[in-house]
């Protein structure tokens, strides 16, 4: 029966390989699921800067890529790769579920406030779980697309050749339906005590995706054509390239005659076919070295670009985009360039008699690239212009409430004014304060205030007994939940103040939660079960103060005692600003990635293409590499400064690459192949001609 189901075709294709393809795509999901909403989880769950999210994100990345080495050396030498897929899926699966447990902020929220008490434990648990998805996620994603391969037979060529084009197609369209689903789960509120936004979910359903990925992968075991491992190819040229290595270092000295290329040193140990293919690789692999700058970009789209879309206007009027679903962009736009580019923009250019060799085209890729950085920057330069000034590290800000029902004259340090009935000190204006200060209210109260450093205060000042005293609250710390809507207790005609904000509220020093509607509307109910509704339209990261009057009364007329003021501004400049950069990106990727593999494995004997994937894969994770040291290192205060300084280094290797590609000679490596397979016959001639004298 067990053959019966290996022979099993469906529309001649072995019906082992739709096993394969639904879990890639679930597997896909869950992989791109979980990193979209990454960035965003290290910066408003855990708390950390733009810098160090960027930082930590970019070496998860560089770890998916630097794994598949690993993978595929454990696959071929050791285990084959079945078993390492199933394996590594159950370490993935396990990392996806603590990923999820990690982000439950009720687990260590014993004052149920809605924030961790203690983030060191989630910090951990995260950890933990990214460096589990690394091994899992990088182990088996050499082995998959080759493991579907293998269930091909000899006479299937143009089977299989499909089967590679489903199966991109299936990691594209997990990569796109998880890139817009995830988002959503995340703006979505949950939790025990204190709702808010729902990062469990955002990370379980890829870790639920990720079991069943896994268990469709079992359910097909018996219909597997499984090739036991015959040894990795990768390390059997690395191997024989330490051997010439070491014997050249041994005949450094003159009196051995040179060779004609270095690896011809390896001769002694390794036949002269398998000689001639290793140098074939490393004529590719050295046009790999100024690669990873173009990834170093390319990933940023996950970190950098994100981050910018969090003080942008999302609402797109029929739609409001959330800032992690601008990543779609870039799916969307390959399923539309792919096809535009083979079947208009490459015959166009060949009918012009143009030479759009391989190289040419990489080296257009790097460039536009490039042009999609100086977008983000000008884009970036916009967006600064938007935002409001936040105090620096040693400098406090604060805006002053009068909640009393007569004019206030105040003195608050070297600042003199009066404050109306019910009124705050303009709008949208702060005061700022680089030590504690003194504050005298109404010419006879005197209050020594002292705010905390980096972050913007709200002074309301209420009557107090006989005399009227400051209560300061910070406006910028985590305010906890943005409430779509929420129930409020007065338990007594006192003076009461909501703060309300929506959608990432802008600067480093602000760390507000994000709301998915527009409008967000309270009840304020006393113990008699009296309530009133009030609703509060809300911009992209703006933040506001509720101010609830004393003359607040019960019943239809309730809302005109809710004075709002406003402490940020809305988001202004829109998401669709984005765009461009994404086109641009997605463009270069296209002409870029596509043929930098095809150009590869044109490049390079059959037998290597492996070898090439782990170069190639190498190159992705250096380019993550760079991001985290310039993060790092580069300490521009500036973020559109970055974004130009990365877009001229990639211009610079680029000149680069295009000097290297020009000196670059095409191969046949099959010509060369046969040559040797020649050789060796005219060799075995001679020997049988000699043998017969």
């Amino acid at each position: 029966s067990n053959n019966f189901f290996l022979q099993a075709t469906v529309f001649g294709y072995p019906v082992s390989i739709f096993f394969i393809v639904v879990n890639e795509f679930c597997e896909r999901f869950s992989y791109y699921g979980m990193r979209a909403v990454l960035v965003l989880y290290f910066k408003y769950f855990l708390g950390w800067d733009d810098d160090f999210a960027t930082t930590i994100y970019h070496t998860f990345v560089a770890l998916c890529y630097l794994t598949p080495i690993l993978g595929a050396i454990v696959a071929d030498s050791w285990l084959g790769k079945f078993k390492t897929i199933v394996y590594l899926s159950i370490v993935y699966a396990l990392g996806q579920v603590i990923m999820a447990v990690s982000a439950i902020h009720d687990i260590t929220d014993t004052n149920r406030d809605g924030t961790p008490d203690n983030m060191t434990f989630h910090v951990a648990l995260s950890m933990v779980g990214l460096v589990l998805i690394a091994l899992g996620t990088g182990g088996i994603k050499p082995c998959v697309a080759a493991f579907g391969g293998d269930q091909f037979e000899d006479h299937q060529e143009k089977q299989r050749s499909t089967f590679f084009s489903i199966f991109y197609l299936s990691i594209n369209a997990g990569s796109l339906l998880s890139t817009v689903i995830t988002p959503i789960l995340r703006a979505q509120e949950c939790g025990i005590h204190v709702p808010q936004k729902c990062y469990p979910l955002a990370f379980g359903v890829p870790a639920a995706l990720m079991v069943v990925a896994l268990i469709v992968f079992i359910v097909g075991s018996g219909m597997y054509n499984k090739t036991a491992p015959q040894g990795n190819i990768l390390v059997k040229v690395c191997k024989c390239i330490g051997f010439a290595i070491k014997n050249r270092f041994q005949h450094r000295s003159p009196q051995y005659p040179k060779r004609s290329h270095w690896m011809d040193w390896a001769e002694e140990k390794y036949d002269k076919l398998l000689i001639a293919q290793v140098k074939m690789v490393l004529k590719v692999l050295f046009l790999y070295i100024p690669l990873p700058m173009f990834w170093a970009l390319f990933d940023q789209q996950g970190s950098r670009w994100t981050l910018q879309a969090t003080t942008m206007d999302g609402d797109f009027g029929i739609l409001i985009i959330q800032p992690d679903q601008m990543q779609t962009v870039n799916p969307i736009l390959i399923l539309i360039l792919v096809p535009i580019m083979d079947s208009v923009i490459y015959p166009l250019i060949s009918k012009c008699k143009l030479n759009f060799s391989p190289l040419k085209r990489m080296t257009v890729g790097m460039f536009l690239a490039a042009l999609a950085f100086v977008a983000a920057g000008l884009v970036q330069i916009q967006i600064d212009q938007t935002l409001p000034q936040f105090p620096s590290d040693t400098v406090s800000q604060a805006k002053f409430i009068n909640m009393l029902d007569r004019k206030l004259p105040i003195r608050a340090g070297a600042n003199n004014f009066t404050l109306d009935p019910f009124t705050v000190l303009c709008q949208n204006y702060y005061l700022n304060f680089e030590d504690s200060f003194q504050l005298n209210v109404n010419y006879s109260n005197n209050f020594v205030l002292s705010l905390s450093e980096g972050n913007r205060s709200t002074v309301v000042i209420i009557q107090d007994g006989p005399t009227p005293r400051p209560l300061t609250v910070s406006t910028t710390a985590r305010l906890g939940l943005n409430p779509t809507e929420r129930t409020f207790f007065l338990s007594a005609p006192r003076h009461f103040i909501l703060y309300v904000s929506y959608i990432h509220a802008r600067g480093t020093s602000v760390a507000l939660i994000a709301v998915f509607l527009v409008r967000a509307a309270y009840r304020i109910k006393d113990n008699a079960g009296k309530e009133c509704l009030y609703t509060q339209s809300l911009g992209f990261g703006s933040s506001y103060t509720l101010i609830i009057k004393p003359t607040f009364q019960f019943g239809q007329n309730c809302t005109e005692s809710i004075q709002p003021v406003m402490d940020i501004s809305p988001n202004s400049f829109h998401m669709a600003w984005q765009i461009p950069q994404y086109f641009l990106i997605t463009a270069g990727e296209v002409v870029f990635s596509v043929t930098g593999l095809e150009f590869s494995y044109s490049q390079a004997p059959s037998n290597m293409k492996s070898v090439l994937q782990a170069g190639w894969l190498l190159t992705v994770a250096v380019g993550n590499i760079i991001v985290l040291i310039v993060a790092e290192a580069a300490t521009l205060s500036e973020q559109w400064a970055e974004y130009i300084l990365f877009a001229s280094l990639l211009i610079l290797v680029c000149i680069i690459f295009a000097f290297m590609a020009y000196f670059y000679t095409y191969i046949d490596p099959t010509k060369i192949e046969a040559q040797f397979a020649h050789n060796d016959d005219d060799e075995k001639k001679r020997k049988s001609t000699f043998s017969g004298c």
